[in-house]
């Protein structure tokens, strides 16, 4: 009850539309989930787990006329996250709309619901993140041309197939492919409150590219296509960490700038590298390649056909002209790596608390090992942190943040709890067959030179 209560107080602190006007008759706004147990935040603010249903003033989800009515001032976003789960995003309104009374009298904007329930299918983080990213012995070592430099000709035509055309139904932009089995990269801008996007191919071939990430800091976001045919492998680009970015060297930007030809390629040099407070947090990568409105989220590609940033904005400024931004390829790994380790997690011993059996246990914040099925049945395991929201890797793999319920395959696994600034926390625990385990993680901060 009084759980239910914080979570409305929540809500209407994010609307904060309550006027002096009569509140006219209430409906209510559901959001649903499969799985159930999701988090749900609104506009960045958490409003509860799903299912979810909040009593919200009538004028939000239909049109009036008279001034008696509450209207939204503002878009609003549901993210929908659950441990083991791709995070969904929503774009739960429409507008803005004109608000205009019946004597023609202007009152400003509003937005309206599109529907009063909401509901969200969450895949599975170890179906969704497959296959393997590419990073090579130049992306990992400061050294030189550990690659030889091809031609413009030959990093276009090896490129090139990896891009892709972005859409919604008011934004356009660009994409590529980083694994063989249709997980691409762009920018969140493009991505945030959509829950698919039209990918266009180069051939032409069109496909819906889910929204299964998207990073609440960085401007990335990850999508997912599914490949036309089981054995099918898209083409994708090897990554490059900063450190391998030289000042001064080639790089073309490949993209597709608005009001211009698809898929077109522009050509540049690094001009700086480094961390630039006025684009975002992050490393950045400065160039004179030209970067127009439709680039947003294509790849910057070094001499060596390895991509060195994701294509972000240009600087519009008075006697300003020729700088655009990349954010840097080390950036977009660090999201990767999540999901895609790159290296096997370092453990020690269990420190767990053994629980009588519960071969019927179940929760909505459940998730399945992403290793392959095991034989031998599942146990479950409940982890804590302090402090709370840790970030959890199991088996090296980026699982959510705790407090959570993991339904993980019988055998050895390898926990690691994040936290930043702290030291991880870091075990190895065995989930003996229909067994209910305890694992609390303490961090602390690391011991000090």
């Amino acid at each position: 009850m009084f759980s239910s209560c914080r979570a409305r107080c929540r809500i209407f602190v994010i609307f904060a539309l309550l006027a002096a006007c009569p509140i006219g008759a209430h409906e209510s706004l559901k959001i649903s989930s499969n799985p159930p147990g999701a988090t749900v935040e609104l506009n960045g603010v958490p409003a509860g787990t799903t299912p979810l249903e909040i009593e919200l003033p009538g004028g939000y989800f239909r049109r009036t006329r008279t001034v008696l009515g509450q209207r939204l001032e503002h878009p609003m976003v549901a993210r929908i996250s659950l441990p083991g789960y791709a995070t969904r995003e929503i774009a739960l309104t429409e507008g803005p709309m004109d608000w205009v009374d019946l004597h023609g009298r202007h009152h400003g904007q509003y937005w309206l619901f599109k529907s009063d329930h909401f509901a969200a299918n969450l895949d599975p983080i170890s179906s969704t993140f497959t296959g393997y990213i590419n990073t090579p012995a130049a992306a990992t070592q400061p050294v030189a041309n550990v690659q030889p430099e091809l031609s413009l000709e030959e990093i276009v035509r090896t490129s090139r197939p990896a891009v892709v055309y972005l859409k919604t139904l008011d934004k356009a932009g660009s994409g590529f492919f980083v694994t063989e089995t249709g997980v691409l990269a762009t920018n969140a801008h493009l991505a945030r409150g959509e829950s698919s996007l039209l990918a266009m191919l180069p051939d032409g071939v069109q496909l819906e590219a889910k929204v299964v990430f998207v990073d609440a800091d960085l401007d990335i976001a990850l999508l997912k296509v599914a490949p036309p045919s089981a054995d099918y492998a898209f083409p994708h680009l090897p990554l490059a960490e900063a450190a391998s970015v030289r000042q001064g060297e080639s790089v073309l930007a490949i993209g597709n700038p608005g009001d211009a030809m698809l898929f077109s390629v522009t050509k540049g040099i690094v001009s700086a590298v480094g961390k630039y407070a006025s684009a975002g947090p992050g490393t950045w990568i400065q160039t004179d390649a030209p970067i127009n409105p439709g680039n947003s989220g294509g790849p910057l590609v070094n001499l060596r056909g390895e991509v060195i940033g994701l294509n972000t904005q240009k600087l519009i400024k008075k006697n300003t002209n020729g700088i655009g931004f990349a954010l840097s390829a080390s950036d977009l790994l660090a999201v990767l790596h999540r999901f895609y380790p790159a290296s096997p997690a370092v453990v020690t011993a269990a420190e767990t608390s053994s629980e009588s059996p519960a071969p019927e246990a179940t929760s909505p914040a459940t998730l399945l090992s992403s290793g392959p099925p095991s034989t031998e049945g599942f146990g479950v395991l409940n982890l804590s942190s302090d402090p709370e929201a840790a970030e959890i890797y199991i088996d090296g793999k980026f699982f959510g943040n705790t407090p959570a319920s993991l339904k993980l395959a019988a055998g050895t696994h390898a926990v690691t709890l994040k936290f930043t600034g702290l030291s991880d926390y870091v075990r190895e625990i065995e989930i003996p067959k229909s067994s209910k385990l305890s694992l609390k993680g303490l961090l602390k901060a690391p011991p000090q030179p």
